[in-house]
């Protein structure tokens, strides 16, 4: 297939003028190098993708970057054997939109050491409402399991339920097997909660204590807002239970004490998803198109615009206005 002289990018800039991003025409040799190229189809929206694009955190780290840390598509040229033309795949962290050129253009020049083979349970657009966040909500929930989490330990609880990894974590646990509350601070969203899996939807005021062990009420979970509702959570988490962290929307800081983790063995897990080695990687989107694949993927993709509408949804991602997947439509 080939690739015309130039195509529409969301790329970021930053230099003596100062720090701007929009649509501009790129060609391939633009790109930054790598061995597979791809006709992307979908990206999605991510936080990160959001900090970004605005300019509002320290993400990139060379300049000038294709934004869009997420990418789905099919391969038009390829320098290793293993991809051949028209052969699906995604991509997700590895350095999109940081390193190198991301997922916000109508191709994608890739290292094929981070291309995964879409998986046969999912299509181009299913894996990009996933993204990055299901992924991240995926590999949280694989550390758990490593670390002897299961459902008998009590239910799990997921802070920040209704953004994007909150929301698919809400999802892909209870898929998992396991009971779910959902904590969140927009009363309004408890339905589509419920409807995504949530046994219990609750209100910030559920995790939020001064003392540095409470009673048990859940057997773990997974908190994307840091500050003192993860320590809430750990100070409620159950025996031998594992809390893992994934985000900061709240606050970087923990002010916490050494009792959940001395007296009840509870375990507090990082999650890195941007440079997850390749064996978990596989592992973890092996399991999210079979076993854990939400049973209503697609009530998580909330909305889905091109590229000229990015702008407006980092804004409205960052004033914490968003609800579940944004879906890029790629030209």
């Amino acid at each position: 297939m080939s690739i015309p002289a130039t195509f529409p990018a969301f790329r970021i800039h930053s230099d003596a003028a100062g720090y701007r991003s929009g649509i501009e025409s790129l060609s391939i040799d633009e790109l930054a190098p790598g061995e597979i190229v791809i006709k992307a189809a979908y990206s999605s929206v991510n936080y990160k993708d959001a900090l970004a694009g605005t300019g509002r955190g320290k993400i990139l780290r060379r300049f000038p970057l294709v934004g869009g840390i997420d990418v789905a598509g099919h391969v038009v040229q390829s320098r290793d054997p293993a991809f051949r033309e028209g052969d699906a795949v995604l991509c997700t962290g590895c350095g999109l939109s940081e390193t190198r050129d991301g997922g916000y253009a109508a191709y994608a020049r890739l290292e094929s050491r981070w291309a995964i083979p879409l998986p046969a349970g999912l299509g181009l657009r299913e894996a990009m409402v996933l993204g990055t966040a299901g992924f991240t909500a995926g590999l949280a929930l694989l550390r758990m399991q490593d670390n002897h989490q299961h459902p008998d330990l009590g239910p799990l609880a997921v802070t920040g339920a209704s953004g994007g990894v909150g929301s698919l974590a809400v999802a892909i646990f209870s898929r998992a097997g396991y009971t779910v509350h959902a904590v969140s601070g927009k009363a309004d969203q408890a339905g589509w909660l419920r409807s995504l899996g949530a046994a219990e939807v609750l209100g910030r005021e559920a995790l939020s204590t001064p003392r540095p062990m409470d009673s048990a009420r859940f057997g773990g979970g997974l908190d994307n807002v840091g500050g003192p509702m993860l320590h809430a959570l750990l100070a409620q988490t159950a025996p031998y239970g594992n809390v893992a962290t994934a985000g900061l929307a709240a606050s970087p800081e923990l002010a916490t004490s050494v009792m959940p983790f001395i007296i009840r063995g509870v375990s507090l897990i990082g999650v890195a998803s941007a440079g997850t080695a390749r064996g978990q990687r596989d592992e973890v989107w092996r399991r999210l198109s079979s076993d854990w694949k939400p049973a209503h993927l697609e009530a998580l993709a909330t909305r889905e615009v091109g590229l000229e509408g990015l702008p407006a949804v980092f804004e409205d991602m960052l004033a914490g206005n968003s609800r579940g997947r944004t879906l890029v439509r790629l030209p």
